[in-house]
């Protein structure tokens, strides 16, 4: 499990820099500074949630279990979350309207959430 989550988290990261390089060069000729900031938003959280990942892989203080369920709570959470920011704010810039999506953001924040709260939630476990 180890392998799936340091990979994922160096795929995430490895995605949010290029993503973020779109943003700043590409992006900032054709969206608006709201959008630009919304796009960013994805960016930064799913770097976050890579470094997280990063983390999750490595420590020894969780169980394989507790790592799996942080492991797809994660993943789901940042395809929702920032996977729907990048479709909403660029979606000016396509012929499909993907405001009909905007639904699975908030969604994706829970999962994330979620994932933390499972952290925490085992960690205070092992300390008592």
């Amino acid at each position: 499990m180890e392998r799936k989550i340091i990979s994922t988290a160096a795929l995430f990261g490895i995605f949010a820099i290029i993503l973020g390089a779109f943003g700043a060069h590409a992006l900032k000729k054709v969206l608006t500074i709201e959008q630009l900031s919304t796009f960013e938003t994805g960016v930064r959280y799913q770097m976050y949630h890579a470094i997280f990942l990063l983390f999750i892989g490595t420590t020894a203080i969780l169980s394989e279990k507790t790592k799996r369920t942080i492991f797809y709570l994660v993943l789901f959470g940042v395809l929702f979350f920032s996977g729907s920011i990048y479709l909403l704010a660029t979606n000016s810039l396509t012929p499909i309207d993907f405001k009909a999506i905007g639904f699975i953001t908030p969604i994706g924040g829970l999962l994330l959430i979620l994932a933390w709260g499972v952290l925490l939630l085992n960690f205070l476990k092992k300390q008592s």
